[in-house]
């Protein structure tokens, strides 16, 4: 292999470990690994984050590439992209009631995360060991 780019995620949570230092050898020495999950731990167990400025390191002779916050790079792009992504969920969410537009949203709905107190999202109740509320008892308080 020449390149792996690993960017597992799994939401709320560190990212899960796919390589392992172990596997190294197997890769021929100059390969390269980039880390995209490296703001969530990253996905190499050989990973540690680095800078724009120093952006990579060796170890066992492979190269490692692991920026936190790659798009810090490009700000200026990487906000109007965020902007212009984002946009269409915040204007749902400001024209209606947010169970009404929760209801009729599942996408947003599963996105909820924390509301009057209760929490909703699976992967930050287990990383806190919080206790989780179910999602239909959001609608039913409402």
């Amino acid at each position: 292999v020449d390149m792996v780019v690993g960017a597992a995620l799994i939401p709320g949570a560190s990212a899960p470990k796919l390589l392992y230092r172990s596997h190294l050898p197997l890769m021929a020495p100059g390969s390269v690994l980039v880390d995209v999950s490296v703001d969530q731990g990253g996905c190499f167990e050989t990973t540690r984050p680095t800078s724009h400025a120093d952006p990579a390191f060796i170890e066992q002779g492979i190269v490692h590439y692991c920026v936190a916050n790659i798009p810090s790079a490009v700000g200026r792009t990487a906000s109007l992209a965020l902007s212009q992504s984002t946009l269409p969920y915040v204007q749902k969410l400001a024209a209606a009631p947010l169970a009404e537009v929760l209801a009729s949203d599942s996408g947003l709905a599963s996105g909820l995360s924390v509301h009057g107190g209760q929490l909703y999202c699976p992967a930050v109740a287990a990383a806190q060991t919080r206790q989780l509320s179910d999602l239909s008892s959001f609608f039913k308080t409402r």
